[in-house]
């Protein structure tokens, strides 16, 4: 029974020990040419005026999560919407408390005002 681990831990050590390598190697063949135009930090190519670090509104952020939620679940559904004839009652259970899952967090994401657009 080890023996299957110890194969598997033989090959995560090998894995580290190639990455490793590979690591070493491009830092001692990159080509070390700094000058200042290199080393500035790139805007899209336009000179930035004033303080680059603008503060954004939490909502946003949260807004983009939810959006990333729900596309998830798009993923989670294709896939069982075309096997439905084949999926058996255990299955339909489970993707119906799935979505009741996702329904509760789209309505307490509502009560809180996170898909209030300002």
């Amino acid at each position: 029974m080890l023996q299957g681990y110890a194969v598997v831990g033989l090959y995560l050590l090998l894995s580290f020990a190639l990455l490793g390598v590979v690591l070493l190697l491009w830092w001692f063949l990159r080509p070390k040419k700094p000058n200042p135009l290199k080393l500035e930090t790139y805007e899209c190519g336009v000179q930035t005026v004033g303080d680059a670090w603008v503060q954004f509104r939490a909502q946003y952020y949260i807004f983009a999560l939810i959006f990333v939620l729900f596309d998830v679940e798009a993923v989670f559904l294709f896939p069982w919407a075309v096997a439905y004839n084949q999926l058996g009652l255990y299955a339909v259970i489970e993707m119906a408390l799935f979505l009741l899952l996702l329904l509760g967090g789209l309505l307490y994401a509502w009560r809180k005002g996170a898909l209030e657009w300002a």
